[in-house]
């Protein structure tokens, strides 16, 4: 694939010319004028301690700028916007899966564009965003799509070096924000349900030379984590990495979240066992890559309830001691307290309605509901649903109000299919939802029919629809109450309990943003943008977006005046007080 640069204006100023050093993001608490990762900080915390913004005010807020990026190839439920932005010293770096660019954070001026041109014939396979990008010095990291991981100068946009991560005909590909440690870019391919067992590695940022790599699944029939799978189906396990990770510098861990085991819907290929690493919160060496512990959310799933979160660290009391801690909101519906340094359980409750599990032992393992496990043929009712309690949308964790609030789809549930996957094929769905087969039997996967001298299957529908369009979201519906709806939820995480709602007419696809002036930034799939009382849920300003909110909302500031960013659709709206 061809990438294309363009210039628009040149960067001026010796401020735009900083260098992000390793310091700088050690200690981005320092910077809060600034968002230099994509949680805006090592701790994931998703936090802006600025305040100008605050409850007495945030209703006078005003659209600044749009930015609207080129459209995706297929457009439809694949137009939005996941990207959450970088702000460094005054220049705010975006994109999708089409480009990145460097805009003004006061006007919204493009400085610089770079496309990556993706071609609009193949099936990739893939969801066409982009969640954002990393930066150490001068040079902004990128991973596209098709499985590129490009280094752009920042000041001028030009490509200082473009690698080729993974091959994307395999089923592989990227569309998480990479993390930055030291000389280090790290970030993982995902595989949507192709059963290409995926990784974490980590490159070095100067030249893209590899230094270490960890796979998500075993590698070996030797391993013992291979004997958590039935026959050789860890083959073809999975394991995805759908979000970015976070930093830990005092024990020197990363944490990442992998997905579900292949095929997501039917385990009867992988039973009985837990399948491992899938599922689960991994913590690695920064430094070497190598494995230190984990924990596992959904052992043995069929229900596609990938660990896609993103891992919020903290240190507060905990019964009386002071404790470093890893909070999780799961897509299994259950919120988890981890100890970050030794993945110790410390407590879990279910957040949103479930009925897979009786509850979880001592050590947090499910005890699951037998109904449930193994999943019957044809398929059961379940709660939550495929999309989960929460899914890869960023939660947030305020210091200020010490709860931890939580982008949270309720009355979720749904029928959860089941069928035989057929066999596995290099670069296809292999899902075990009962759409591998054809009502007659056939495989109507193009390739497979194509690599044993079959002719393609005609008439459309879902099973047959190997090649064009990638799978896209749910459209927008607004729902009664009992039918489902999106929720910021707040919830304290010493206890698990809820302390507060904010219902949606809708589901949710955003993340979420607390701030110093005690408020919380969110939205719905509906289009409506909106800033809450981060005590009390309180609504206390809307805007509507004209599309679903679908990217965690930034704050920052130039020359003292604070913004926020968010999206709606596949457009980024900056918003500040009147001038």
């Amino acid at each position: 694939m061809k990438t294309r640069f363009f210039l628009a204006a040149a960067l001026l100023g010796g401020t735009l010319l900083a260098q992000v050093t390793y310091d700088r993001l050690l200690h981005a608490d320092r910077e809060p004028q600034n968002w230099l990762t994509y949680s805006g900080g090592y701790a994931s915390n998703r936090y802006s301690p600025l305040n100008q913004i605050n409850r007495s005010n945030v209703k006078n807020l005003q659209m600044k700028w749009a930015y609207h990026p080129l459209p995706t190839i297929h457009g439809g439920s694949a137009q939005k916007m996941e990207n959450t932005p970088l702000v460094v010293d005054g220049v705010l770096y975006a994109g999708n899966a089409m480009e990145v660019v460097a805009l003004d954070a006061v006007t919204g001026r493009q400085f610089w564009r770079v496309q990556h041109e993706l071609s609009s014939t193949n099936y990739y396979n893939a969801y066409e965003v982009n969640k954002g990008t990393a930066i150490s010095g001068d040079t902004l990291f990128w991973a596209t799509l098709d499985c590129h991981l490009i280094a752009i100068d920042v000041k001028t946009g030009h490509v200082k070096w473009d690698i080729v991560m993974a091959d994307w005909r395999k089923g592989y590909q990227y569309n998480v924000a990479p993390l930055v440690v030291r000389n280090m870019v790290i970030l993982g391919p995902a595989t949507n349900e192709a059963g290409a067992n995926c990784w974490v590695n980590a490159y070095d940022v100067n030249t893209g030379k590899e230094i270490w790599r960890f796979y998500t699944n075993p590698t070996s029939a030797d391993q013992p984590e291979a004997k958590t799978w039935a026959g050789d189906s860890w083959k073809h396990g999975g394991s995805p990495i759908w979000n970015g990770g976070t930093y830990d510098p005092e024990t020197n861990l990363t944490y990442w979240g992998t997905g579900n085991p292949n095929p997501g819907w039917s385990g009867d290929v992988r039973s009985p066992g837990d399948n491992l690493w899938s599922d689960s919160v991994i913590a690695l060496d920064a430094t070497t890559g190598k494995l230190k512990w984990y924990f596992q959310f959904t052992p043995g799933d069929e229900y596609d309830w990938d660990a896609t979160q993103v891992a919020v660290l903290a240190n507060m009391d905990w019964k009386g001691k002071p404790r470093k801690v890893l909070m999780w909101a799961n897509r299994n519906g259950f919120f988890y307290v981890l100890d970050r340094a030794s993945g110790q359980f410390l407590m879990g409750k279910n957040f949103v309605k479930q009925n897979w599990a009786v509850g979880l032992d001592e050590s947090g393992r499910p005890v699951k509901e037998p109904s449930h496990w193994p999943k019957p043929i044809g398929g059961s009712y379940t709660e939550p649903g495929t999309q989960g309690g929460t899914n890869w949308y960023p939660p947030s964790f305020s210091p200020r109000t010490g709860l931890i609030y939580i982008p949270t789809w309720e009355n979720s549930g749904a029928q959860s299919a089941k069928g035989d996957p057929g066999p596995w094929v290099e670069g296809e769905r292999y899902t075990g939802n009962g759409r591998d087969r054809a009502p007659d039997g056939s495989i109507p996967r193009p390739q497979y029919r194509q690599a044993h001298g079959l002719p393609p299957v005609t008439g459309g529908g879902r099973a047959a629809a190997g090649r064009g369009r990638g799978p896209g979201r749910a459209s927008a519906m607004y729902k009664t109450e009992a039918e489902g709806y999106g929720a910021i939820r707040a919830i304290d995480p010493k206890t698990g309990e809820k302390v507060w709602d904010f219902k949606m007419v809708d589901y949710t696809e955003s993340g979420v943003l607390s701030t110093g002036g005690d408020l919380v930034f969110g939205g719905g799939r509906d289009g409506s943008f909106t800033a809450l009382d981060a005590k009390t849920g309180e609504q206390l300003w809307h805007v509507y977006l004209d599309g679903a909110n679908a990217s965690g909302p930034i704050s920052y500031a130039v020359n003292g005046k604070q913004y926020i960013i968010g999206t709606g659709g596949g457009i980024m709206y900056s918003f500040a007080l009147p001038d």
